[in-house]
């Protein structure tokens, strides 16, 4: 199941409605930080999940 233009068209005013068009901005500006930071927090993630294998190999 994908979404369709008009839901994104119904998510979006709704978003402009709860926010306000001033705030949008800065609203999405903190979603695009988070967004961000949740993949460096997984690449990070992953980084350490192949160190660690590795070592396990490593010790075997």
């Amino acid at each position: 199941m994908s979404i369709g233009i008009w839901q994104l068209v119904l998510i979006l005013v709704i978003i402009v409605i709860v926010f306000g068009a001033g705030k949008l901005p800065r609203v999405m500006g903190d979603v695009g930080k988070g967004i961000r930071s949740l993949k460096q927090g997984l690449k990070e993630g992953e980084a350490e999940d192949k160190k660690l294998k590795n070592d396990e190999h490593k010790d075997a």
